[in-house]
């Protein structure tokens, strides 16, 4: 069997405040192999854009490895990551907020080209802008075109072809369909589904949106609070979810159907402090089947089954495994 494109392994990020360190990724395991999407879901705040981040060395880690294509992107000193970012790119929340307002359309897309020096001559660069401006949509009487002439879809086109001008192997999402119309989202969705297709590209796609996320990712890893608590192809997870906090996200997905009787679970109870946590399961206080054990000890994320794993005490998952909450 080939190997992951991308491995992460014991992922950690940690930030100071004043109150202790902040565990916003606290060891966390995952791989991603080459032309395949990994979904990243949770709640704001669960640690999903910072681990996008730190795997690209935006946000330098506190512990942990990230093998790229077998190299250690962890190890690497910073002149050598600069040579590596050709392969490695990412594509913003906002599409306003993460491109310069006094940069066309043309300028932006190539900058990254210049700061590489991929090509000798300007019209070499423009006649590649040109062909990424085809590739994602974009016509070509808006070269010119400022982010503030044009609308959040053109602008998260922008975005895409920002990203592919340097032709990279892996793409970091970072929500990037969750600032626009429900419309435009479906254009953006499909464009980056194609040309993962026509390129091969490996995603990791960051999101809170769970009915996004099933259609288009392989598999997904469910995140709380700094931690996966599930993780599992995309077909399994949504027809059985074992976590308490996977099958609370799975109910909050509206159905178009007015006859629909949705069964939603509230979670109630105080979210645990990301400072400094204690060694217990961080969904205790807001998890409806939580027992002694849980209050006692963290449970490590495990296969319960072929290529679905879970952090959760053994009496949950093999409750949650006999009956099918989602499907009453």
């Amino acid at each position: 069997m080939d190997k992951p494109l991308i491995e992460v392994k014991g992922l950690k990020k940690y930030f100071k405040t004043p109150y202790g360190m902040l565990h916003a990724v606290d060891n966390i395991d995952f791989d991603i192999y080459k032309g395949k999407t990994l979904g990243l879901v949770g709640e704001s705040g669960c640690g999903k854009s910072t681990t996008g981040r730190t795997i690209l060395r935006l946000l330098e880690p506190t512990a942990g490895k990230i093998f790229f294509e077998g190299e250690d992107l962890a190890s690497f000193s910073n002149s050598k990551m600069e040579e590596k970012r050709r392969d490695l790119q990412i594509i913003f929340q906002d599409p306003f907020s993460s491109l310069n307002p006094r940069k066309t359309v043309s300028q932006t897309i190539m900058e990254p080209m210049i700061i590489h020096k991929l090509y000798k001559t300007k019209a070499q660069m423009m006649e590649k802008v040109l062909e990424i401006m085809e590739i994602v949509g974009l016509a070509e009487r808006l070269v010119n075109t400022y982010p503030h002439e044009l609308d959040g879809g053109r602008r998260q086109r922008i975005g895409v072809a920002r990203a592919l001008s340097l032709s990279p192997k892996f793409i970091v999402c970072d929500e990037p369909v969750s600032a626009l119309d429900v419309s435009i989202q479906a254009q953006i969705l499909n464009l980056m589904k194609e040309l993962q297709e026509e390129l091969g590209l490996t995603y990791l796609f960051i999101t809170h949106d769970l009915s996004v996320v099933n259609h288009f990712s392989d598999e997904i890893a469910v995140m709380y609070l700094g931690k996966i608590v599930e993780r599992a192809s995309s077909e399994e997870l949504f027809n059985n979810p074992l976590h308490p906090y996977t099958i609370a996200l799975l109910s909050a997905i509206p159905i178009p159907d007015i006859h629909y009787k949705p069964n939603r679970i509230i979670l109630k109870g105080e979210i645990t402090s990301p400072i400094e946590p204690k060694n217990v399961c961080r969904f205790v206080n807001r998890c409806g089947y939580a027992t002694e054990k849980c209050h006692l000890e963290e449970p490590e994320l495990i296969e319960v089954s072929k290529d679905h794993h879970v952090a959760c005490i053994k009496e949950v998952i093999e409750m949650n495994a006999n009956k099918s909450i989602l499907k009453n």
